[in-house]
């Protein structure tokens, strides 16, 4: 198979689908790769790093996609790339369709076939290629909400241990998941004083029994959100419902009884955001202000740390690629149920309920996609 992996186009985005690691593999098990020039300059790695790899280094990434069997990228495909996939190639890479139309319209339109990370799972429940980012991003979370708390920046002006004499910021983590989890962990590490919630009592029976001495649970009613949000420095959203639209968890009315210039990291921007006044942002401009709050939206925090999660990354979606590379799409999702609901779209069908749910599209079974 020809694999091709072109530079990331969305604003302030310096991941790369494929590390040279990643790409050896693939020419190892016998594959052609084609990196776009520059490609991985973001995170660290340079052309010759490839082509020492044994990939090839192309100029465009109209050529990448022009020659390309599989495209493995990271961030979902922007619109000029949309226009540039065709009938029964195969695209690998984070997706997030429930939130995005246009996206979707355009990869039903191409006839592509599109695996999305975000919605492959595991025998344990989990969702492997997510985890990773999903990990960094929790663990920014609580260091970018330090930075929008500071007076500067427009926050209240409360450092995250406070010092002695003067109390440490309180932050709310709403979701106890792998993000939630993250975060609270770093949050009480900047000696936070951290409550986390969450719907799944054996998921907080976990956390106390792990973390009870580093911070504290609670249900995540809809009581206690606006109770907890009333004395909050900072809330970080961090819910998921996989392939689906977050949840709104606070609503813009409650702003109105929030700390003037409390810190609002909605980890859920992907999948729509879950904060009512949430909207995507860059890491170029990535704090807005709604009602005295302050919101951190970007939809790529973990761009910031490319190097880092670019590697985390690869690691997790090489084995994947690997073998959709090995035995052609159809017979590795045939043979890997896992993998096979990371299937979302095909020649012109959505194939992922929860994104048909939330577009009020028709949905194809991918197990009739397997058969078509």
């Amino acid at each position: 198979m020809i694999i091709g992996c072109p530079k990331e186009i969305k604003p302030q985005e310096f991941r790369v689908g494929m590390t040279p690691n990643a790409a050896q593999e693939a020419v190892n098990h016998g594959h052609s790769v084609l990196i776009e020039t520059g490609a991985g300059l973001g995170a660290g790695f340079e052309d010759t790093a490839y082509t020492d790899a044994g990939a090839q280094i192309i100029a465009t990434a109209s050529d990448v996609f022009a020659k390309a069997d599989m495209i493995v990228k990271v961030k979902e495909p922007q619109a000029t790339e949309r226009k540039m996939l065709r009938e029964g190639q195969l695209l690998f890479t984070y997706l997030h369709l429930a939130p995005d139309p246009e996206q979707t319209k355009d990869l039903l339109a191409s006839g592509c076939t599109a695996i999305a990370y975000e919605t492959v799972t595991d025998a344990n429940g989990g969702l492997p290629l997510l985890a990773p980012m999903s990990e960094v991003a929790g663990r920014l979370a609580p260091q970018v909400g330090a930075w929008t708390l500071q007076k500067a920046n427009g926050g209240r002006g409360v450092l995250m241990g406070g010092v002695p004499g003067v109390g440490p910021a309180k932050v709310m983590v709403i979701g106890g998941g792998v993000v939630g989890t993250h975060a609270a962990k770093i949050a009480a590490g900047m000696g936070a004083d951290v409550t986390v919630l969450d719907r799944s009592l054996p998921r907080m029976r976990y956390l106390d029994d792990v973390f009870g001495g580093q911070f504290k649970t609670q249900y995540a009613s809809t009581g206690n959100i606006a109770e907890l949000a009333t004395e909050a420095d900072m809330v970080i959203g961090a819910v998921l419902i996989p392939g689906a639209a977050a949840p709104k968890l606070i609503t813009r009315a409650q702003l109105s009884t929030m700390k003037p210039g409390a810190a609002l990291v909605d980890v859920a921007i992907d999948q729509g955001g879950c904060f009512e006044t949430s909207k995507a942002t860059t890491h170029a401009d990535p704090v807005y202000d709604v009602d005295g709050v302050m919101h951190y939206c970007v939809a790529n925090m973990p761009g910031a740390v490319a190097r880092t999660s670019t590697i985390a990354l690869g690691n997790a979606t090489m084995p994947f690629m690997l073998a959709l590379a090995d035995k052609g799409w159809k017979q590795a999702c045939e043979d890997d149920s896992h993998l096979l609901n990371g299937l979302n779209v095909h020649a012109g069908q959505l194939t992922y309920y929860a994104v048909g749910k939330a577009l009020g599209i028709d949905v194809l079974s991918p197990q009739l996609a397997l058969k078509a």
